[in-house]
């Protein structure tokens, strides 16, 4: 019985997912958007939301305690310097997750994992027909 049990195995050991979380988690932050299942954007979505409020209070333990999650120290720059200050007047929900359809080939159920404030990135196209009008 699993009463009780909080959090999500994946049918995986506990090494592997944490690798998975963390690599899931450093793809959300470099990209700021990513495409993955529902369950695993559900697990990511509890860890950047306790990174970005690390983020905001920007100390060098909350610094630190980014690093034990992100791969990378540019990622924990991005964060702390790029997207925790875009959230400093909102308390908490700063990752959403939009349920996209299923997947071809196992019909795993689909979302989309971004920041609340992503805003898709201009293609050159449209920004030379924006200088045009």
């Amino acid at each position: 019985m699993r009463h009780r049990v909080s959090g999500r195995h994946f049918g995986r050991t506990a090494n592997q997912r944490k690798a998975l979380l963390r690599g899931l988690l450093a793809s959300l932050i470099k990209y700021e958007r990513i495409e993955t299942t529902v369950a695993k954007a559900k697990a990511v979505k509890e860890l950047a939301d306790r990174l970005v409020t690390f983020g905001k209070k920007g100390d060098l333990h909350s610094r630190r305690i980014a690093l034990s999650y992100l791969p990378d120290r540019e990622l924990v720059k991005k964060l702390f310097n790029e997207i925790a200050p875009r959230f400093s007047d909102r308390n908490g929900g700063y990752v959403r997750v939009i349920k996209t359809g299923f997947r071809i080939k196992d019909s795993a159920p689909k979302a989309i994992l971004e920041f609340v404030d992503y805003a898709k990135p201009e293609k050159e196209s449209d920004k030379e027909e924006k200088k045009a009008n």
